[in-house]
C-alpha cells in the first residue's frame, strides 16, 4: 500500500477533528474498494484508526465514531478482507492495550464491545453455511438433469440430514476462522507462546498479542451479553408458570462460540481468569436457553431421626 496515494491514513490522526472526518470517509470507501489488501497493509491501517479515536472527545461523537469503525464498516466489507481487517484489530489492540490511559480506556472498551457485538451479527445472526452451497448444487443439477441426476441428489440429501456427525467447523467455516483469532489473541490462555515467534515463509506474518488480562476480562464479561443480541428466542413453558423459559430459534452452534471461555476455564495459568471465565460459564441465562443443564441434587431418602419418644 502506497502512503502516497493514501494521504488519509496520517490524517486519521491529526488533531483536527474535520481532518479527521474527512480521512475516514476516504479511508471507509478505499477498504470497501479492496480485495487485495494484506494484513501488512490493514494493521498501516488500524494504527491511524487507532489514533483517530484516540483524539475524538465528548461521549457523544466516541459512540458515533465508534459505530462507525463497527456496526456501519464491518458488515459492509468485502468477504476476502473481513477476517484480516478483524485480525488487525485485534492485533492492534491487544499491542496497544497498555497504553491507553484511565480517562480514554472507558471508550476503547467500547469499541472492543462494539466489534464483539457486530462480528457475531455477522457471523452468527447472518451466516455462511457450507452445507447450504451443497444443498443448492443439488438443486441445480436436480433441476438440469433428469431422473437419475434427481435420485442422485434425493440420496444424497437423506443421507446428510442423517449424519449426525457433522463438523460444526466445517459447517459455519467463517464464524470457525473467527473464533480461531479470538482464541490466539485476547482469550489465548497463554500470556506468552515461544513457538509463535518461529512462524517462517509467510512475510506478511505478524504474531499475535495474547491477552492482556485486562483485555481478557472485558471481553469474559461482555460476551454472553453480545451474544444474546443478536439470538432469537421462542417462550416455552418451564417448571415455573410465572417465569417462561427461553429456547434459541433456529441452529446456532453456541458450543463453538463457547469454546474460548471453556479453554480459558481449562487451560488459563492464572486462577483469577479461570475463575471469571468459570463464572460466565455459569449465567443463568445459558441454562434459561438450555445450552447447559444445573446438576441434579441428590435428595436426603433417610428420614431424619427424632430421637427417642
Amino acid at each position: 500500500m502506497d502512503g502516497q496515494k493514501t494521504p488519509f491514513v496520517r490524517e486519521l490522526g491529526s488533531s483536527d477533528r474535520k481532518v479527521r472526518d474527512k480521512a475516514l470517509d476516504s479511508l471507509t470507501q478505499f477498504v470497501r474498494s479492496r480485495n487485495d489488501l494484506s494484513l501488512v497493509d490493514l494493521l498501516k491501517l488500524w494504527k491511524g484508526l487507532f489514533y483517530c479515536f484516540y483524539h475524538s472527545d465528548r461521549p457523544l461523537t466516541q459512540q458515533a465514531l465508534a459505530r462507525a469503525l463497527s456496526y456501519s464498516l464491518v458488515p459492509s466489507l468485502p468477504r476476502a478482507t473481513l477476517h484480516r481487517f478483524l485480525r488487525a484489530f485485534w492485533i492492534t489492540i491487544g499491542r496497544d492495550y497498555h497504553a491507553l490511559d484511565r480517562l480514554r480506556l472507558d471508550k476503547y472498551l467500547m469499541l472492543i464491545r462494539f466489534y464483539v457485538g457486530v462480528a457475531f451479527e455477522v457471523f452468527v445472526k447472518s451466516p455462511t453455511k457450507s452445507a447450504d452451497g451443497k444443498k443448492r448444487k443439488r438443486a441445480d443439477a436436480a433441476k438440469k438433469g433428469g431422473k437419475k441426476q434427481k435420485k442422485q441428489a434425493e440420496a444424497e440429501a437423506v443421507e446428510e440430514e442423517n449424519d449426525d456427525t457433522e463438523d460444526v467447523e466445517a459447517k459455519y467455516p467463517d464464524l470457525a476462522a473467527y473464533i480461531s483469532i479470538i482464541e490466539e489473541g485476547p482469550l489465548c490462555p497463554l500470556n506468552y507462546d515461544q513457538d509463535q515467534d518461529m512462524e517462517e515463509g509467510d512475510p506478511n506474518y505478524v504474531p499475535m498479542p495474547h491477552g492482556p488480562d485486562g483485555l481478557r476480562y472485558h471481553l469474559i464479561d461482555i460476551w454472553v451479553d453480545e451474544l444474546e443480541k443478536v439470538l432469537e428466542f421462542e417462550e416455552e413453558a418451564g417448571e415455573d408458570e410465572e417465569t417462561p423459559k427461553r429456547k434459541i430459534k433456529g441452529d446456532v452452534p453456541v458450543e463453538l462460540i463457547l469454546r474460548p471461555l471453556e479453554k480459558l476455564c481449562a487451560e488459563s495459568q492464572y486462577k483469577p481468569v479461570r475463575t471469571r471465565a468459570a463464572e460466565a460459564l455459569e449465567d443463568d441465562r445459558l441454562y434459561e436457553w438450555g445450552i447447559r443443564t444445573r446438576p441434579v441434587e441428590e435428595e436426603d431418602s433417610e428420614e431424619e431421626w427424632g430421637g427417642f419418644e
